[in-house]
């Protein structure tokens, strides 16, 4: 991965950190077969460029242990959400902060990777480092009002009201937002 840029490997080649050697290579394969430049219908010579650096690079199991590294620490740092103003001050305020960062959280998965605009349940508490039985009121609320929904595989999505709540409250003070169920 390079600093100013990332490469995502298991985005390029549309598999999950957990696939297993097999599934790399079958998957390259595939992919490498539809995006070679000789193939006059869907070849992709850019494209077939950066499979090909991926693939490299998660075939090999030192290289894909190095990279799996580097790419937790980034997808850490992509989630990473700084509080400019001071800690909250009771239980209610804390709520808030939460629901606030799920909800730009979602916000910035949907705005940011469209083809994949939820996140689910297991990745939540790991972006956000808290347990997941500490979420579930937030998601509760979030759902309840509308502004964030379940997809078919039960990842959470912001849903458009959230997206207009987010918009609509930008300019508050980031440190105590004031998050009110959408009318």
């Amino acid at each position: 991965m390079a600093d100013d840029q990332p490469l995502d490997c298991y985005e390029i080649l549309q598999i999950s950190p957990n696939a297993d050697p097999d599934t790399v290579h079958r998957v390259f394969r595939l992919l490498a077969q539809r995006y070679h430049p000789d193939n006059q219908d869907t070849g992709d010579a850019a494209r077939f460029r950066k499979l090909h650096d991926a693939y490299t690079i998660l075939r090999d199991a030192e290289k894909r242990a190095q990279y799996d590294t580097k790419y937790e620490a980034f997808r850490q740092q992509r989630w990473r959400f700084v509080s400019t103003g001071p800690p909250a001050q009771n239980d209610f305020e804390m709520e808030q902060e939460l629901r606030c960062t799920l909800l730009e959280m979602l916000y910035n998965q949907r705005r940011t990777d469209p083809g994949r605009p939820a996140l689910s349940n297991w990745d939540l508490p790991e972006l956000l480092g808290r347990p997941r039985e500490h979420l579930e009121f937030a998601i509760w609320y979030l759902a309840s009002t509308k502004l964030i929904m379940r997809d078919d595989q039960s990842k959470l999505q912001i849903t458009a009201a959230g997206v207009d709540y987010i918009e609509a409250n930008h300019d508050r003070k980031p440190s105590i937002p004031q998050l009110r169920a959408a009318r």
